[in-house]
Parts: C-alpha cells; structure tokens; sequence
C-alpha cells in the first residue's frame, strides 16, 4: 500500500546508466535531487527553491558535498522519509 504526494515523483534509485539515458528527463519547471543512502531520485518542482525549510537542506548539502556533484544531480543529505516529511508541507503551502 502507499500513497502519491502531489507535485513530487519518486524514481526509482539513481544508477549512472540511467543518468546517460535520453528517457530521464526533467519536466521544465522542476528539479532532479537523490535523497537517502540509496540515492532515491526525486524530482521536485523549483517552486520549493523559495522555501526557508528547503533552503536549509539546501546548506546541509553544501556543507556536505560542496557544489561539486559529478551526476549532475543534488543530493540531498537526509533520509528519504524526513525529505518527504519536508515536501508534503511545502505541497500544503504552495
């Protein structure tokens, strides 16, 4: 059983094959990050950018990684259910 939060899409786990497939696209409008241990993929809309809870792990990731990320991808440094945690609020806000 599971359930869809509105505006988010949870992909499957990040693998460099995938990165270099033309089918991994990103709508306009939105954001690939990998969030967990397991480099879950989520793509999220830019809108949430603007927002002081996401900014904030938006600095942890610097903090932690720096800006260089070799996938071109964000990584997010929290588990997947604190990210969603954080992305449902932001769904009721926007």
């Amino acid at each position: 059983m599971g359930f869809r939060i509105p505006g988010i899409v949870r992909q499957g786990s990040f693998s460099a094959s995938k990165a270099t497939r033309k089918g991994v696209e990103v709508p306009k409008g939105y954001l690939a990050v990998y969030v967990g241990v397991n480099m879950r993929r989520f793509v999220i809309p830019i809108s949430y950018l603007n927002q002081p809870s996401f900014q904030h792990l938006l600095c942890q990731a610097a903090e932690e990684f720096g800006y260089d990320h070799p996938t071109g991808g964000l990584t997010i440094p929290c588990n997947e259910d604190e990210f969603l945690n954080i992305t449902s609020r932001l769904n009721e806000l926007l």
